[in-house]
């Protein structure tokens, strides 16, 4: 036994609140042969009756004020549903899901801090991970990568520029090892760096060709810094990097530089929370550059 379409189930709840074929087809904005076609084809395909036909117009059996309760219980939940899902697109609240890689961290989470001070219904989630999130399902509301620029088909992808890397190292470890003045000095001093042929950033595959004394490697980015805070050696991180545990050793270099992009679903692009995640996000990189000149 079946109960769709929803059309019929619908008809057949405003005949009962109407009382007559007429009333409900005003009420529907369609012509009464389509209440009658819709109430006798549920009656037929439910094998039971559900209105009783009088003079005055169409009173419910047993069975149809069963029936349209229930439906008058969907149709509650319909609205409900749709308020819902308007507000989403209406207003910046609910869920936020930024993904990221871990340099960008210190970065994007002023960024959210301040959206979510403006926008006290945002709920904002940053996943750092160096992983791509698919956005296609869902798994992020926004993305920012580094790197080549991303092609997954149903992406709107915007340049967010270059992000500009330097060099640095705890001040015990200078203070032990010495103060590199030039290149060359590299080669006589330790760095921390990605494993052996992981070296996917320009920064990465720099020092894979030009350091020579690796004080340890390690595949995930945060254990890097740690590392450079604890004096193993020099290392890369973004220019804008605030920390009283490193010191910038060399400023940015532009062939250390990754280019970053800022993708977004096609089908949430336009949703307002959306926009004044990619607006504020654009603001802040766009400050870094100017900076950085």
């Amino acid at each position: 036994m079946s109960l769709e379409p929803w059309d019929e189930l619908r008809t057949a709840l405003q005949v009962a609140r109407a009382g007559t074929v007429s009333g409900a087809a005003q009420r529907l904005g369609v012509h009464h042969a389509t209440v009658i076609r819709h109430i006798d084809g549920l009656e037929d395909r439910l094998g039971v009756k559900l209105f009783q036909r009088h003079a005055k117009g169409y009173a419910l059996t047993e069975a149809g004020r069963m029936l349209t309760d229930g439906a008058a219980e969907a149709e509650a939940r319909f609205d409900k549903l749709a308020a819902r899902l308007d507000m989403l697109q209406s207003g910046i609240e609910g869920d936020l899901c930024v993904t990221t890689v871990p340099e960008l961290c210190d970065i994007v989470l002023p960024v959210l801090s301040q959206l979510r001070a403006d926008n006290p219904q945002l709920v904002p989630c940053l996943r750092v991970e160096e992983r791509l999130a698919r956005l296609e399902y869902g798994e992020a509301h926004l993305a920012l990568r580094a790197g080549a620029r991303p092609t997954e088909p149903d992406n709107v992808v915007q340049p967010l520029g270059a992000l500009p890397v330097a060099l640095f190292a705890a001040p015990a470890y200078l203070e032990r090892r010495g103060m590199p003045r030039t290149e060359a000095d590299l080669a006589d001093h330790d760095v921390v760096t990605v494993e052996p042929g992981h070296a996917r950033a320009p920064f990465d595959r720099w020092m894979e060709q030009h350091a020579r004394h690796v004080g340890l490697h390690s595949n995930d980015r945060t254990t890097l810094l740690a590392a450079m805070r604890a004096g193993l050696g020099l290392g890369f991180a973004p220019a804008s990097l605030q920390s009283d545990a490193l010191v910038q050793v060399i400023p940015p270099r532009p062939d250390w530089s990754a280019e970053l992009w800022l993708v977004t679903h096609v089908d949430l692009h336009r949703s307002p929370k959306v926009q004044a995640a990619t607006t504020a996000l654009k603001a802040r990189f766009a400050a870094l550059a100017d900076e950085s000149l």
